[in-house]
Order: structure tokens, then sequence, then C-alpha cells
């Protein structure tokens, strides 16, 4: 079944929707749109026990007052969620279309990481492979950090001057921080370019737009508030310096092809041409996360491949900035060496979650490791006890979505647009 899927997904969205039919009427009076009416019931009570659960909502309104008015304590949403895996066992695809199969593993996947949150909100606590598997789908590979060590000599030939290697790299990339009152010029000019080169290959809902906003005190650089409609709110946290490339990664990420574009085809394809209502709310702690983390990092490479990025930023950010003469080039072969120390950051995150490291020298290892400032390392230690095993959707999201898309063909574009556009599960990817 999987491999009838997967086929069928190399044809055009529209015909797929086309040709998908419910499977036969339950005896029981059940259906999957029962069930789904259901699970957005349970996940915006879900929201009301945890604030950020819910990372987007655009169905009625009527049921996101219902739950704020009567929202079942854990335990019985615990049962809910019990309930609603029972129900969808019991409802039989067979002769249905593969969209249909997919959308029946799709809430049963999403219904298990609804319940696994459920007990954590409850006080259970699991390693942080574990809690990444229940939660996302995908159980992560902690590798020794001494296996990273050959990549930080790579680095240290790389990066000139002398001292701690993290106070080098910092110093070297301080050449293209933008300066505060460039910022909005800056950003406006890398989504610009990001949503030019996505809507080249994306057909997007002709009334997509955002609004951008910078705000301080938060433990993320950037997050996108989707609002339905084809609408999101995108905001730049600016507690730290903003690099000119950094603007090119925020821009494709939040916006285009990243997870303004994913959310805008969701909303289109599954909820205003089909109807499925399970796609209009967003848990943020489920296995569409992987699929929304590793295509938005994703599509940074897809929208500049090879050294498209390098010449966009030298030649129109590093103006609008008011930089002249940053060495680009080396800062880009520098990048490239930092994205191989990325899953450093997952043993790093167990061993501090876990209890066995302190924050102190979470930090320190963090500051090593990733390379940055000790101050930086201390918002990443900030998103870690927020976000916890979350983290796995970056990078290894990354890898593999990549991996996924470029396996459909040589039109990659093509391939992402398939995934954003799709009830696709990382088991699917994997």
């Amino acid at each position: 079944m999987r491999r009838l899927f997967l086929a069928a997904l190399a044809l055009p969205l529209m015909l797929v929707a086309a040709c998908a039919t419910t499977p036969a009427p339950d005896p029981s009076g059940d259906s999957l749109d029962a069930v789904a009416e259901d699970y957005v019931h349970l996940i915006l009570e879900i929201g009301e026990r945890e604030p950020g659960y819910v990372d987007a909502y655009y169905g009625p309104a009527a049921w996101a007052e219902e739950a704020k008015a009567s929202p079942r304590d854990v335990p019985a949403l615990i049962q809910g969620a019990a309930s609603l895996t029972q129900r969808l066992n019991a409802l039989s695809a067979a002769g249905a279309e593969p969209a249909v199969v997919q959308r029946k593993a799709y809430l049963l996947a999403h219904v298990s990481a609804a319940s696994a949150r459920l007990r954590m909100i409850g006080g259970e606590r699991m390693s942080f492979a574990d809690e990444a598997y229940a939660l996302f789908g995908v159980r992560p590979e902690l590798k020794p950090l001494s296996d990273y060590d050959p990549i930080l000599t790579r680095i240290d030939a790389l990066v000139p001057g002398t001292g701690p290697l993290a106070t080098r790299v910092a110093t070297f990339r301080n050449q293209f921080v933008i300066p505060t009152d460039r910022l909005q010029a800056v950003m406006d000019a890398a989504i610009a370019e990001c949503r030019a080169r996505t809507i080249r290959h994306i057909r997007l809902p002709a009334n997509e737009r955002f609004t951008l906003a910078f705000v301080t005190d938060k433990p993320w650089s950037g997050y996108n508030y989707f609002q339905g409609d084809a609408a999101s709110k995108i905001e730049i946290n600016t507690d730290q310096p903003i690099f000119t490339d950094r603007a090119i990664d925020l821009g494709c990420h939040e916006g285009y092809p990243g997870h303004h574009v994913y959310n805008a085809l969701l909303e289109k394809t599954f909820v205003v041409d089909r109807g499925w209502v399970e796609m209009s709310v967003y848990p943020l702690y489920s296995p569409m996360s992987f699929v929304a983390e590793g295509s938005a990092n994703y599509g940074i490479d897809l929208a500049f491949p090879g050294d498209e990025a390098e010449t966009f930023e030298r030649t129109v950010l590093l103006p609008l900035a008011g930089l002249t003469g940053a060495p680009v080039h080396e800062k880009d072969e520098l990048n490239a060496l930092v994205r191989q120390l990325a899953r450093a950051e997952y043993t790093i995150a167990d061993d501090y979650l876990s209890g066995r490291v302190n924050r102190e020298e979470t930090i320190a290892r963090l500051s090593k490791y990733m390379l940055t400032t000790p101050e930086r390392a201390a918002q990443r230690v900030r998103f870690i006890e927020t976000y916890r095993s979350y983290i796995i959707n970056y990078g290894l999201g990354r890898d593999t979505v990549q991996a996924w898309v470029e396996a459909q063909g040589p039109d990659r574009w093509k391939g992402m647009e398939t995934l954003l556009a799709s009830q696709i599960l990382p088991v699917d990817l994997l």
C-alpha cells in the first residue's frame, strides 16, 4: 500500500484529489469525517491545557470558543484520544483511493502524538529519543560529541586568528551583522526574493499574503503564525544581531517556500477543496512539524541553489545593510561545515533534559559545538527548555525532506509542491 500511495503522488495533485473516494459506509455509522471533527475538538482542548500547543487554527470559531469555555481535564483528554484511536482502527479503508487511506494513517499518527503530549502534560517523562519518536514519528541517532571534533578541527584551520574557536567564529560573523536601522529594508528584500523564486514554480492562492514584525524576548529567532485565508504573520526576534545570510534563511523558512507556503497549500488543498477539517488545526507537537520544519529548511537550498545565495547576499543584501568588502565566499564555506555540526545539539539536549549536565555546562557545550557566543547559546538553551525534542525537526527534518524530494525526479520544485500539499507523514519520507 505504501508503494501504491507514493506512486499516486507522482500524479498531478488535482488528479489525485479528483479520483479520491470515500470508503464504504461503516455499519456503526462512524466515518473519517466524524473522527476528524472530534480530533479538531481534542486538539483545541489540549491547547487550553498547554498554551502554544495549537500553532494555528482556522476552522469554525465556535469550536475554539467551546474548547475555551469547557475543556476536558487531562485524564479525560487522554481517554478521548484513546477513543479516537479505537474508532479509527475500527473504520475500514478497503476499496478507498490512496488519498483516503493516507487520511486515516495521518489521523492515527496525529492522535497518537496528541496522546503522548497529553501524557507529558500529565507528568510523564521520556528519554529524548523516545519523546521525539512519540511526538514526531522519528527516532534521532544520538552520537557522542567526540564524533563532531574532526569537523571542529577543519573549521579551526579555516577561521583566521588566535584564541577560542567559537570566539573567532563570532568575530568573523560580526562582519555580516545588519545594522538595526537597515533591518527592515534587508528583510523586505530577502523575503521578496524568496517569494519571487518560489512563485515561479509553485502556484499559490491569489490572496496569499503576510505581515512582518520585529519582536524581542522570545526563545526563537523567527516564527510564522498562520492566520487562515492564506495569510501569515511573520515575527523576527531581534534579541541577538541578525546576519545578512540569516535574512535569506528567515525569508525562506518562515515565508517562501517555507511555513507560509506549506500552510497556504494545506488550507487550499484540504480545507477549501476537500472539506477535511483536520487540516484546519496545526498541533505543534506532531508529525506535521517534522515535515514543516524540514521542508522550510530545505526550502532555503531549493530557492537558492549552488552559489546563488552568496551572489544575492553580495550584490543586494550587503549594500542594503551598508556593508562592503565582507568575505561572503569564506563565510559560506564556514556555514557548510557548521551545518555538519547540527546534530550535536541532539546529544547536548539529551544530556541537559535528562539532568546529566547542568545549564552552565550546556551553554558551554552549545557555544563550542554550535560555534556561537555564550549569549546566543543561552538563548538556544531557552529554546531547548521550551520545545525539548522539537529541535530534531530542523536538521534531521531538512536532511530527510531533501532526500525524499530529490528522489522524486529532476524537478525538485515539483517534488516539493507534492510534499507541501499532502498528508505525507515522516514514516513515508523514510
